[in-house]
């Protein structure tokens, strides 16, 4: 039986393979700059004399535009065409890059981080529409497993490359080293990303659209701020957080009212199948960037090392990921809910040393769970996106990108922000609790099906509502 299912998964294709590098590669700068750049708040704040609360605006603004530009791309890609919202990401990203390298004061650094955010917040939902919508369900785990691979690998690689920066360039390479990137991405989009038919007559849900953004936005506002310990606790924190949970309230209640109409039809989580992947997905962003705040901190407040030499280590969770490119053909061919409770357990429990650690636990250990974590962690990944994609129609395909993309962005923020406020009771209880809400994304994971996506899920998604012109 398994050998009929091989001989029936269909290649991928070199155009196909070539697509998924191009976008890669403007894909990777918004990865690589978020990580990079908090390495960098340090000689930031020494540059412009200014206080760590003004620098972390630096961070703050270009989550917060990112936030209010991800719900904007379903209505604006079905508007001018994935791919020339694509290349106008890549654009506002470059230009936002450039103007923050050439930045006179921190104001100034502030405002040009606002607007490279809002690259970003272009970049990333539409990388995973142009991809899903050329692979079709049969397809889709596979190619993800090379976008996959490389947003794991990126948040690990950035401390090193803005490590390196800082100790041995100016501050302003940070944001010059996007410009290659952006440029490469831009000439090779024009001659490789498929144009599609745009639809002029595209409406955008302007209420909708502000109730999202700023509930998005006042939610990762408060959870950047839900360590803050400062006597203004209530204006930073409570008032945003209660704020974000009504306005997400009100897109709700909105959206269902609009129906088919909607910025992102609700309908969708009707799905178990796009409904459990969007709850993992979630927790997966706790799980991802909670363990990257996590771990770096252990190894330098528990066990002396500098940042670099804690970042090194932490790149160990890269190669776990890149051991994990098979796995995608699996999810293809079996489904992906065996994979992602597989993976969410294994990373579970490659965790549990560092729970355990004390000040003389051997650094091969933790290495050795550090690549077991990040292979687990990818092959999750891997899975639950794939899984999200597989019954959408390609007309849903954006709504279901900026769906993804919010939703680990805010699993990230509250992973953050959680286990820095548990970092009280110490490392242990902090990577105990890191453990537990790992392992909770297996609950949504098990509405998923276990099988693979059906036939008439590809004959759907190829019934194509908007077509290519090459």
């Amino acid at each position: 039986m398994m050998k009929d299912r091989t001989a029936r998964l269909e290649p991928l294709g070199r155009p196909l393979v070539r697509l998924a590098l191009v976008v890669v590669i403007g894909g990777v700068a918004p990865l690589l700059d978020t990580t990079i750049v908090n390495v960098a708040l340090h000689a930031l704040g020494a540059q412009f004399h200014s206080p760590a609360t003004s620098v972390q605006w630096v961070v703050t603004a270009y989550l917060l535009a990112l936030g209010i530009t991800i719900p904007l791309t379903t209505w604006a890609t079905a508007r001018f065409g994935a791919k020339r919202l694509w290349v106008a990401g890549l654009v506002v990203f470059l230009i936002g890059s450039g103007l923050s390298g050439l930045a006179w004061n921190l104001g100034g650094l502030i405002a040009f981080r606002a607007l490279q955010g809002m690259g970003a917040g272009i970049i990333q939902p539409v990388l995973q529409t142009i991809l899903v919508r050329a692979a079709g369900p049969a397809k889709t785990g596979r190619v993800l497993t090379i976008v996959t691979s490389v947003s794991l690998i990126a948040p690990v690689a950035g401390p090193l490359v803005g490590g390196l920066i800082v100790t041995d360039a100016s501050w302003r390479w940070v944001f010059a080293v996007n410009i290659p990137l952006c440029l490469v991405a831009i000439l090779l989009a024009a001659r490789v990303v498929p144009g599609e038919k745009s639809n002029r007559q595209a409406g955008l849900d302007v209420p909708g659209f502000l109730l999202i953004a700023a509930g998005t936005v006042a939610l990762l506002f408060a959870l950047g701020n839900a360590t803050s310990n400062r006597a203004d606790a209530v204006g930073t924190f409570y008032l945003p957080l209660g704020a974000g949970l009504v306005l997400i309230a009100g897109f709700i209640t909105w959206s269902l009212c609009r129906g088919g109409r909607a910025l992102i039809p609700l309908r969708m989580f009707t799905d178990r199948t796009f409904a459990g992947a969007s709850g993992a997905l979630f927790f997966s962003g706790l799980s991802l960037y909670g363990g990257l705040f996590l771990i770096p901190l252990y190894f330098q407040a528990e066990r002396g090392l500098g940042a670099l030499a804690s970042g090194t280590i932490l790149a160990l969770q890269g190669i776990g990921s890149l051991l994990t490119r098979w796995v995608g053909g699996i999810v293809d061919r079996v489904g992906a809910r065996t994979i992602i409770v597989t993976g969410i357990a294994i990373c579970a429990a490659a965790t549990i040393p560092f729970a355990l650690a004390g000040p003389h636990t051997s650094y091969l250990l933790l290495a050795a769970t550090l690549v077991v974590r990040g292979g687990a962690l990818s092959a999750a990944n891997i899975a639950i996106t794939a899984g999200a994609f597989s019954r959408l129609s390609r007309a849903k395909v954006p709504a279901g990108s900026a769906v993804i993309r919010l939703l680990q962005q805010l699993g990230g923020s509250a992973g953050t922000a959680l286990l820095a406020a548990l970092l009280t009771a110490g490392f242990g209880a902090a990577f105990t609790w890191s453990i537990a809400l790992t392992a909770l994304a297996i609950i949504p994971a098990l509405l998923m099906p276990g099988t693979g996506a059906p036939k008439d899920d590809h004959a759907r998604h190829n019934s194509r509502d908007a077509e290519f012109s090459g």
